[in-house]
């Protein structure tokens, strides 16, 4: 698995920020390198990102910090009244059973790899399931029947060849599906 293509977080770009004033302070770049090199960090999304503005100093390797387990082909998460909630890196299998009576199940994939097409089944009685899904993700849930739940999908149908597609199957009896991209923070609004 490729690491480089996992997403970052604040503080990866913090640490690598930190890098460069460090390089500034011991007259390895100038001040106009530092501003330079710190846009492309705080605009980076990947370890791969971060490469380019610390490849020509010292100790510079770019590694993400937690080591992602292998992947499994298939896992069940099950939850009778209780919450399973999955963010970060994490290893996504191929294929994704959940199923919950009365609690939640809440995963979010968008700072790990995804496998291309993604295998969901879902079984969620009284409770609820939330895919969060990184930019370019689609989700095909017409297999999906409802009784008295509901299913709600903000992502596209279709592939769009830009990130993974979830085909999803199983049932939503008078619980919730609800499959969405991550919503925006105060700093996305701003920016």
């Amino acid at each position: 698995m490729d690491g480089g293509n996992l997403r970052i977080s604040d503080a990866d770009r913090e640490a690598a920020a930190q890098r460069l004033h460090t390089a500034m302070a011991e007259g390895r770049i100038t001040l106009d390198e530092l501003e330079e090199r710190l846009t492309v960090v705080y605009a980076a999304k990947t370890f791969a990102d971060l490469e380019p503005p610390l490849a020509d100093l010292p100790g510079a390797a770019v590694a993400p910090s937690v080591a992602v387990p292998a992947r499994k082909e298939s896992v069940h998460l099950n939850t009778e009244m209780g919450s399973i909630k999955r963010t970060g890196a994490w290893a996504v299998p191929r294929q994704l059973r959940l199923t919950t009576s009365m609690g939640s199940i809440h995963l979010d994939l968008t700072e790990t790899q995804v496998p291309a097409d993604l295998q969901v089944d879902v079984s969620t009685g009284m409770g609820s399931v939330t895919l969060v899904l990184p930019p370019g993700g689609s989700a095909d849930v017409d297999g999906v029947k409802t009784s008295w739940g509901s299913v709600s999908t903000k992502v596209p149908h279709t592939p769009t060849g830009r990130g993974p597609h979830l085909v999803v199957t199983g049932s939503a009896g008078m619980g919730s599906l609800t499959i969405r991209y991550a919503r925006k923070g105060l700093k996305e609004w701003f920016t």
